[in-house]
């Protein structure tokens, strides 16, 4: 090597490690819950007091930056983040994400992105969102930002830089796909992690990397609220409290800022097991389709075509018997609708404020109708009439071959994500607003609407699909109340808690209609009586999940009940005594509801962008 290339190669090397050694400070901000009773004045303390130390380079803000993910929420913690007078960056958490009336597009709208990547002082920092988005259910980081993640730290100018990454979750099994994220940043060089979720300063390791929580800004029983100053020097991250406008607490942990050997690491870390597949041989794997981006909806079927969507707003179709795709259509915005399907048409809403209908056959535009916010819930077809409802206080019937606005229903308190039940002449639907509604199928006239009475929307039926039998219709929903209203009155007919479990937002009904199925948070599934004055179960199951939060359908198909589950896997069990009749395993995330296809096979998708075709062999 002659004396220029090497004077010029020690001079990178020398710039290189002046970067990484250089000092600096930084502002770490966590769970500011806009919407929160102190909240705006919390964080409005906490940026004046980031605006007056001249030492704090940028701030990063590590996601629940609203208390229910609305539109109002999200505009005002915009209004007071611009105020900051130093770069800031932002990610989402859940409670911006699993509750928004936007379908989780109004925080990329409003802050431009959900993820972000800089270079700081030679590290790179890079942050993604994370789930659960619009389902109840652990933490997921969405697929399409890992994809963008691999791609950022396949692209650094220096594959040797030190990583920081940032997420709001802790990554551990609280995410439901955090192997997915770990398993990337351990191919990197990789020295610390930044989250919040928790509410309080932590440290912690994940899968042996170093990690820090950060608290929440919000006061809780303090006077004020506080934030975490960050200190890189001399190979060392410091953190220390800083509660605004009075002083800073003493340093309260230190973590080294090194190059981990990862590649040589012995240690086993923990990983889901996929063993329950080798349980069952009756059923198996027929094909599978993996998705760049969340697969948030169910999926519908058409002659031998699957239709399914994803969250970067495309509908497409599957070849049934191989999952390769034939047709796409792109949509403006995320889609979190199950598709409806009738007379060769596909029906859908999407987080553009536009449903729209194609053609099932080709993918072709029939017509699309706008609304005036984002269309979350999902389409019933029936009779030639399209039934759904949407983010803008509206439920609305439209013509399925023409798209023409049959009623128009403009009462609903909040936004819609179910999909509808048609019984007896009457569509019946819940809302994020505490309130569940029975509307005059053929006029949208409000025949009635029933209320929880709780002031927390976060207990509204909203999530679950409805089901009916004998003159009842039948409700789940995060209070942990399942109740009964007559169908024609809206009367209670009765309203209880289950003394063995606590359900939730999942339900189904029997074939037969003589069993309302329902999903308990303990894991236990039971088959409670339609005809009862009480709430009477007339059949449990021996199956036992973990904890257990989708609140996707359960569905009844030749007597198999199909049960989904938050960490994608489908229980089959037997209608007349419950027993199981095989399980399968085919990711580690929210499993959407079951779609059956034919005799014996069904199709599972889950909101990591996997979809997929299993086949079973009947029960004797």
């Amino acid at each position: 090597m002659n004396l220029r290339k090497y004077a010029a190669l020690l001079a990178l090397f020398l710039i290189a490690n002046l970067g990484y050694s250089q000092s600096f400070q930084f502002a770490f901000v966590s769970d500011t819950h806009i919407g929160n009773p102190t909240a705006q004045e919390d964080l409005e303390r906490t940026i004046a007091d980031i605006n007056a130390n001249p030492n704090l380079e940028f701030v990063v803000i590590t996601g629940d930056i609203t208390e229910f993910g609305s539109d109002e929420e999200l505009k005002l913690a915009k209004k007071l983040f611009d105020t900051l007078q130093k770069p800031w960056y932002i990610v989402p958490g859940n409670h911006d994400t699993n509750w928004s009336e936007s379908g989780s597009n109004s925080f990329r709208v409003v802050f431009g992105a959900e993820t972000f990547a800089f270079t700081h002082k030679g590290y790179l920092f890079a942050g993604t969102g994370s789930g659960p988005n619009m389902r109840m259910g652990p933490g997921q980081i969405p697929r399409e930002n890992i994809v963008w993640l691999d791609s950022v730290l396949k692209h650094m100018p220096d594959p040797e830089m030190p990583v920081i990454f940032l997420n709001h979750y802790p990554q551990d099994s609280s995410l439901n796909n955090w192997y997915d994220v770990t398993d990337k940043l351990r191919s990197y060089n990789t020295q610390l992690i930044l989250h919040g979720h928790g509410h309080n300063n932590r440290e912690y390791r994940y899968d042996g990397i170093p990690a820090v929580m950060g608290r929440s800004n919000l006061r809780a029983k303090e006077e004020v609220g506080g934030y975490n100053i960050v200190t890189f020097a001399v190979g060392k991250a410091s953190f220390e409290i800083r509660k605004p406008g009075i002083a800073s607490l003493p340093r309260w942990i230190e973590v080294p800022l090194v190059k981990h050997d990862f590649a040589n690491d012995p240690t086993k870390h923990h990983r889901p097991s996929f063993a329950v597949n080798k349980l069952y041989p009756n059923v198996k794997l027929v094909w599978e389709y993996q998705d760049d981006s969340d697969v948030g909806a169910g999926t519908a079927v058409y002659k031998d075509l699957i239709i399914a969507t994803n969250t970067t707003g495309q509908v497409y179709a599957l070849d049934s018997k191989a999952g390769k795709r034939r047709w796409t259509y792109r949509t403006n915005g995320k889609i979190y609708s199950t598709p409806a399907v009738a007379n060769g048409y596909v029906v859908v809403g999407s987080s553009d404020d536009h449903i729209y209908c194609l053609s099932a056959t080709t993918g072709k535009l029939a017509w699309k109708f706008k609304a005036n916010r984002p269309v979350l819930g999902s389409p019933l077809i029936e009779k030639g009439v399209v039934y759904v409802g949407a983010s803008d206080g509206h439920f609305r019937a439209l013509d399925l071959k023409t798209g023409k606005l049959l009623w128009d229903f403009d009462q609903v308190n909040n936004f819609v994500v179910t999909k509808p039940l048609l019984y007896q002449g009457k569509v019946y639907f819940g809302s994020w607003g505490n309130e569940f509604y029975a509307l005059d199928a053929k006029t949208g006239q409000l025949a009635w609407k029933w209320s929880n009475g709780s002031s927390n929307r976060m207990f509204s039926p909203a999530a679950c699909y409805p089901v009916a039998a004998n003159g009842r219709i039948f409700i789940v929903a995060p209070d942990r109340f399942m109740t009964s209203l007559d169908a024609n009155t809206g009367e209670v007919v009765w309203r209880e808690q289950m003394k063995e479990g606590r359900v939730r937002e999942s339900m189904g009904i029997s074939n037969d209609g003589k069993l309302a199925y329902v999903k308990t948070m303990d894991g236990q599934v039971y088959g409670v009586s339609t005809s009862a004055n009480v709430l009477q179960v007339d059949w449990k199951s021996p199956l036992q999940l973990p904890y257990e939060l989708a609140p996707s359908a359960i569905v009844e198909h030749k007597n198999v009940v199909l049960v989904p589950s938050h960490s994608g896997l489908v229980s089959a069990l037997d209608r007349q005594s419950g027993e199981v009749l095989w399980k399968y395993k085919s990711s580690n995330s929210l499993m959407n509801p079951v779609m059956p296809l034919g005799k014996n096979r069904v199709i599972v998708s889950t909101m990591d962008g996997k979809i997929a075709c299993l086949e079973y062999v009947p029960a004797k």
